[in-house]
């Protein structure tokens, strides 16, 4: 098969990129190693700042989110005590839309066909070839039998532990680092407690009330990297998520069976640079950040914006400079939400090693934060997310 970009990975950022090369008449096609079902069941985040949302809208695919997506207009901050409202329409002039990442990688799944974006399921032992030169070409195996795929540009879209990264491994550098707790979640069908998301700060630990919709909601709390989810009962996550939240939040947890309910780890993770050749590299092949800033989904649709641009430039007006310029363009923004990621999760947690004065300065911090519309600003903006 000969196509002009090669993409690997259809989650979100594999899909987003497919449908936004196809929209300018790029030819492309999709490989995924697992099936359709599979990259629906994976759980993952779900508040969508406008840089994703505008993706939908201009791909005309955004009916259902703009139906059902939740806009907001601000979040809390929670000392164990109090909520401090971020009020991020007020300061920002702009709002988050609370979407799952399922419902938006459907959305992108169901438009494939009438899109014209082939996507092959099952593609396994994907293996990148040639990057360093014009004539990139991927192959892989299904049913049995193996294929071949030359290219002109490949997008490496295939998340943390897939073989894009991989295959450059050797000729960039890795930023790490890896947290010593996980977030343990739970899904329920029932309400959420607040109508906006809460962040809290506790001395037991961290906690986080969000949801999916207003009759479906998403808790966590932060274990030791160490603990097992079997550890934990129903009844025991419910009872925890009521004394970190704080009175006033727990006051309204509506309390059910957990439809799904796991521990993931926190990393900040950062691979540079993110073109090699004719690979690009898009979303968590390149960079993962902690989901205390909401940042993961997000800067994914931000690479993708930066990578369709660069390559409907190249194809559609032989602009090599622009290619050449997606790794400076995309890591600008993605250093930033690092870092925005990275100190709100420190703010948030407890550390194995932090003492008294470390417990101190976060608490000194929150009340700064309660007061300070200067640094309620700064929140908001990077929160609602930074220009592209």
């Amino acid at each position: 098969m000969k196509t002009q970009v090669c993409i690997i990975g259809a989650g979100p950022a594999g899909l987003l990129l497919g449908h936004l090369l196809r929209s300018e008449g790029v030819d492309c096609v999709v490989l995924e190693r697992r099936t359709p079902d599979y990259v629906l069941s994976r759980i993952r985040a779900g508040v969508l700042e406008q840089i994703t949302v505008s993706l939908m809208e201009r791909l005309g695919l955004d009916q259902r989110l703009k139906a059902e997506g939740l806009p907001h207009d601000g979040f809390n901050l929670a000392d164990g005590e109090r909520l401090i409202r971020i009020d991020i329409a007020e300061l920002t002039g702009k709002h988050v839309v609370v979407y799952g990442q399922t419902e938006l990688t459907r959305d992108l799944m169901d438009a494939r066909e009438e899109r014209g974006l082939e996507v092959i399921y099952g593609a396994e032992d994907v293996a990148l070839h040639d990057i360093e030169g014009d004539a990139p070409f991927v192959t892989y195996s299904k049913d049995g039998q193996q294929h071949r795929v030359d290219a002109r540009f490949l997008a490496g879209c295939d998340g943390f532990h897939g073989p894009s990264r991989q295959a450059v491994a050797s000729k960039g550098t890795e930023y790490e680092r890896e947290y010593p707790f996980g977030w343990l979640g739970i899904l329920a069908d029932v309400p959420p407690c607040n109508h906006e998301l809460i962040y809290a700060n506790h001395e037991r630990g961290f906690a986080l009330a969000s949801m999916r919709s207003e009759t479906r909601s998403r808790y966590y709390i932060d274990v030791p990297i160490t603990e097992k989810v079997e550890n934990w009962s129903d009844e025991r996550v419910w009872d925890e998520l009521a004394i970190r939240l704080g009175p006033q939040a727990a006051a309204h947890i509506v309390r059910g069976p957990a439809l799904e309910k796991s521990i993931a780890p926190l990393r900040s993770f950062v691979f540079a640079p993110m073109r090699h050749g004719s690979l690009l590299l898009c979303g968590d092949s390149a960079h993962i950040v902690p989901p205390t800033g909401a940042k993961g989904l997000n800067l994914a649709a931000s690479d993708v914006h930066y990578a369709a641009a660069a390559l409907t430039a190249f194809f559609k007006g032989g602009d090599n400079d622009a290619v050449a310029g997606y790794s400076g363009k995309a890591l600008s923004r993605v250093w930033k939400a690092e870092r925005f990621s990275w100190s709100l999760t420190r703010l948030m947690h407890r550390f194995p090693e932090d003492g008294p004065f470390e417990r101190a300065m976060q608490v000194a911090e929150l009340d700064y934060i309660s007061g300070s519309r200067a640094a309620q600003t700064s929140i908001a903006e990077n929160y609602v997310g930074l220009p592209v």
